[in-house]
């Protein structure tokens, strides 16, 4: 088989926003209907306790995103599509790979560091150990390719480091991942500060946004007079300028610089048209989300058959790698 396998995951965070959209799900759906690539999808749930979570929401939450997947254009018949935390296979190859790599090169991660900040009185073992168990979620199916953000690429570099150590000193053939990039794969704060975040609220936009509420989020947006005698390239004007050519075009987003830097933007009229070219493209998930949440017991069967396919590739992986290891 020459197909490229490919993986790639969501925290289990609750329902999808344009963030995970344009910079995963789109990806996703470009990788899994090219015939050279092998793809699995999978909500991240163990990730989601390696920080502060509402344990019952958690099982909601993973569904949600499956649902979520699914209505962007996923499909079970081409992609294994399930929850990380039913192949457990996922936590047993971790534990082998942490052998593979020092305390303190996970402390001195800058999203270790970052994490810290926000849960200083939950630095536990398992947010140490989060890189590790994500190197172990894409080797444990010898995955080359992770459709991810610019920010996990030192995460990616942990896999890649600990795949070159087992394979040199056991003789395994565990592919060095790389990161497959997006159109849109930074998606900008509607804050004017940073990436979209489902943390931080007036961040985001959620695939399930009615057009009102959509209108709603970009209202609250910040703006500046409408003029200037250059387009600013950071902050909230920046940011919304990029939702144009995201979703209108560079030609619109052209046009706006040209009036910036003339006549002046009038920001209503900006926004309005913006929320309804989001609208128009995520009217269509919300209409497929709703077919698919009145099949009773749909998605429990796409997350159940997922696990299953899934389970027949990480267990010959694991099998390998025990073997190499001189376990029994």
């Amino acid at each position: 088989m020459n197909k490229k396998r490919v993986f790639s995951g969501t925290r289990a965070t609750g329902r999808l926003h344009l963030g995970n959209y344009l910079g995963a799900v789109k990806g996703y759906l470009e990788l899994q209907n090219n015939p050279d690539y092998e793809t699995i999808f999978m909500v991240m749930d163990l990730h989601a306790t390696t920080t502060p979570y509402d344990e019952k929401k958690l099982a909601e939450n993973t569904k949600n995103v499956i649902l979520d997947y699914l209505a962007a254009g996923l499909d079970p018949d081409k992609s294994i599509i399930t929850a990380q935390s039913l192949v457990p296979e996922h936590t047993y190859l971790s534990f082998l790979l942490s052998s593979f790599v020092s305390v303190a090169r996970m402390q001195h991660l800058p999203t270790f560091k970052e994490k810290v900040k926000q849960h200083p009185g939950s630095v536990t073992m398992a947010l140490l150990n989060y890189p590790v168990l994500m190197a172990a979620d894409i080797l444990v199916y010898k995955a080359s390719l992770v459709p991810v953000g610019i920010d996990q690429e030192p995460h990616l570099e942990v896999a890649r480091e600990i795949a070159r150590k087992i394979n040199e000193k056991f003789g395994l053939d565990f592919p060095e991942p790389k990161r497959f990039a997006t159109k849109g794969e930074y998606t900008p704060s509607l804050s004017g500060e940073g990436k979209m975040s489902k943390s931080v609220e007036g961040s985001y936009i959620n695939l399930t946004d009615s057009l009102e509420t959509i209108k709603e989020r970009l209202a609250s947006a910040p703006t500046d007079s409408g003029k200037g005698k250059t387009v600013p390239t950071e902050g909230g004007v920046a940011n919304l300028l990029k939702f144009v050519e995201l979703f209108e075009g560079q030609e619109r987003c052209k046009m706006y610089d040209l009036r910036y830097t003339n006549e002046g933007i009038k920001y209503s009229e900006l926004k309005e048209q913006l929320a309804n070219a989001i609208y128009k493209e995520l009217k269509p998930i919300q209409k497929r989300r709703e077919e698919i949440k009145a099949k009773p017991g749909y998605v429990e069967k796409v997350i159940e058959e997922g696990a299953k396919r899934a389970k027949v590739i990480a267990e010959m992986t694991l099998k390998e790698t025990k073997k190499a290891m001189g376990l029994i």
